[in-house]
């Protein structure tokens, strides 16, 4: 690998970055950083058409909150800026000039309605018109018609495009690192557009131009992208500049069925497919992001990896640092990546029970001020301990601890009618008694106390540890019974069973 690895994330702001979007971004930042790299953001925003305001500054936050922020880019201006393709307009004419020069690309002048009745006309002989070799020479086009009329054309201001005159006869061997050698007859290629008169680039040529000119040494892309390759490569050629290395990802999959993974499956099964939320300007419409779903950056970051590519072990759980030491573009699968919304949660999971008590504590604080709830980080901390092993977002704790914050004031019917029966008021008397006398009140005390008292009065189990649990708790769930009776402390404990006595 030479020692100058540069490789590009390239999107276009035309709406939300997609997963798939960050998945790419998040394999160029991978390689990039493998081999002592640069990783570059581009904004190719040449199609004004499609233009959204606050999409590009979307991609921009997005790539920060994921943690795979850009070396180079808009607002990190290195040597091989400007980054945004519209802020570079005048580089490209040169360079379509310069192929028109070498007799590698032509002027063609065809209106829409003249290549329309040329399809029409071959759709009714069961043909598909294609602008190339076999017809390039009849067309209304500099190849045809003479050098003066050309030059009045365009002294007139008529419109045109600048087509790439693509070589015939030749076999060409691309080279992908992902899927190996790919063989194309340049005679089934089209003579793509270029440029247009109103002086944009098309994709291609600004795509390649830039690439060039940053000094882009690796092309890594989506396989949507694989189509055009051999355009890209015959440009190089053209040039007579030397090519990046290729590596086209696989898609990434619907759930279920067949196809690209796209918007509608997250809104009908309930899953994101941004990494934040986005607000359509124009409608209104809120789509939701990973990150205001509760999910952890790392954690989202740690799925989008396993995407497409695996280490070759067993081991799933990666930080970033991890992730870069072990990514290796050769593992990489060809074949498409099924989205798995359920694997999402459970990397969540994982990633939330092995995060610092304190760290989770400081974050459930925050929701509990907003339900005007005041508690100490230290009593918090010990709350989440207890229920983290059950969450997968910091939203469920309330789900799962509120009782620590607040007594019960009504109990589930189903399980009242189980637990609570004509003997328990006079159980829960004495229960009392035993636990005002537990002197240290910590849990294991309580736990042999309380286990010894049942015993000495023959009784079962279940005939106080059920009810007991429904008088601090609510309902059936909830963590050990004597960590939460330690937490909550003996004033606390007494009481919430004396309400039980008392509503039940």
């Amino acid at each position: 690998m030479s020692h100058n690895v540069r490789v590009r994330f390239a999107p276009s702001p035309t709406g939300p970055l997609h997963i798939g979007g960050v998945r790419t971004a998040l394999f160029n930042y991978l390689f990039a950083k493998k081999h002592h790299g640069t990783f570059v953001l581009r904004i190719e925003d040449t199609d004004q058409n499609r233009y959204v305001a606050n999409a590009e500054q979307y991609i921009i936050d997005a790539l920060e909150w994921s943690n795979i922020p850009f070396d180079e880019g808009p607002g990190k201006e290195g040597k091989y800026g400007p980054y945004r393709q519209s802020e570079r307009k005048d580089i490209y004419q040169k360079y379509a000039q310069e192929l028109i020069d070498q007799n590698k690309a032509y002027y063609a002048f065809d209106t829409a309605e003249e290549l329309d009745a040329h399809r029409k006309n071959h759709e009714e002989k069961g043909k598909t018109f294609i602008y190339n070799w076999h017809n390039r020479e009849k067309l209304n086009n500099s190849l045809k018609l003479h050098s003066d009329e050309v030059a009045q054309k365009i002294a007139n201001g008529d419109p045109y495009v600048i087509r790439f005159k693509t070589p015939t006869d030749e076999i060409l061997h691309l080279q992908d690192m992902i899927r190996g050698e790919i063989k194309i007859d340049t005679n089934i290629l089209d003579d793509k557009v270029l440029f247009k008169s109103d002086g944009m680039p098309t994709y291609h040529l600004a795509n390649i131009v830039d690439d060039h000119l940053m000094a882009i040494s690796h092309v890594i892309r989506g396989e949507e992208w694989l189509p055009s390759l051999a355009l890209h490569v015959l440009l190089y050629n053209a040039f007579g500049w030397e090519a990046p290395k290729f590596a086209h990802l696989p898609l990434i999959l619907k759930p279920t069925g067949k196809g690209k993974l796209s918007k509608r499956d997250g809104d009908k099964a309930g899953f994101p497919v941004f990494p934040l939320q986005y607000t359509n300007e124009k409608t209104g419409e809120v789509s939701s992001g990973y990150k205001e779903d509760g999910y952890f950056s790392d954690a989202f970051i740690n799925m989008l990896a396993f995407l497409g590519w695996n280490p070759g072990t067993a081991q799933e759980l990666f930080s970033l640092d991890e992730l870069i030491h072990a990514f290796d573009i050769n593992k990489v699968s060809k074949s498409g990546a099924k989205f798995d919304a359920d694997k999402t949660k459970w990397f969540q999971h994982q990633y939330l029970i092995n995060k610092d008590n304190e760290f989770l504590a400081k974050a459930f604080l925050n929701l509990l001020e907003d339900k005007q709830i005041h508690t100490d980080l230290t009593f918090c901390t010990k709350v989440v301990e207890l229920i983290k092993e059950r969450a997968t977002f910091i939203n469920d704790f309330w789900q799962l601890g509120s009782f620590f914050f607040e007594a019960p004031t009504t109990y589930d019917a189903k399980a009242s009618k189980k637990a609570w029966k004509a003997d328990t008021p006079a159980l829960m008397k004495d229960l009392i008694m035993v636990i005002n006398t537990i002197e240290p009140f910590d849990s294991p005390h309580i736990e042999n106390t309380v286990k010894s008292w049942i015993t000495s009065k023959d009784i079962g189990f279940g005939k106080i540890m059920q009810p007991l649990r429904l008088a601090l708790v609510g309902t059936m769930q909830g963590p050990h019974l004597f960590d939460i009776i330690a937490l909550i402390g003996k004033q606390e404990t007494i009481a919430r069973i004396e309400h039980a006595i008392k509503t039940l």
